[in-house]
């Protein structure tokens, strides 16, 4: 089946896939070839392809996912491939946003922007340690 990631910016993947595992705003969904017409909400996390055996992962934050019986849409508000995340800036991110939550000095509006920040690199390392796993076997 057919995979489109796309955000506001850019394509991120059209390929050709045998599974996709997506983040719902319910839980995983896992989508294979022939899958009943559906669109959903997604939520921050991992968006898992899979194709020949291997598995590619792309980090997206949220966004909505539509599915054909030969078509997967994912309209993702933002996305990143694994191989693209700066891991140094993304646990940089992860202790920034730590600190402001821990502060608590800011306004509703700074705390929505730090749990946000969280969630995002959150999600970023998941992804890179996914990807580190496989690599080293123990996935």
């Amino acid at each position: 089946m057919r995979l489109d990631v796309v955000t506001p910016e850019s394509v991120i993947c059209s390929c050709e896939v045998d599974a996709v595992i997506a983040p719902g705003v319910e839980g995983q969904l896992g989508i294979l070839p022939h899958h009943a017409p559906l669109i959903t909400m997604l939520q921050a996390g991992e968006l898992r392809v899979r194709k020949n055996g291997d598995e590619t992962c792309i980090a997206i934050y949220g966004g909505f996912l539509e599915v054909r019986p030969d078509r997967v849409i994912v309209l993702a508000d933002a996305a990143e491939r694994a191989e693209e995340i700066d891991v140094a800036r993304a646990q940089e991110a992860e202790r920034r946003a730590d600190q402001a939550l821990a502060d608590r000095k800011g306004s509703q509006a700074d705390t929505t922007r730090a749990e946000a920040a969280l969630r995002r690199s959150l999600v970023q390392l998941k992804v890179v340690d996914r990807i580190r796993k496989r690599k080293a076997g123990t996935v």
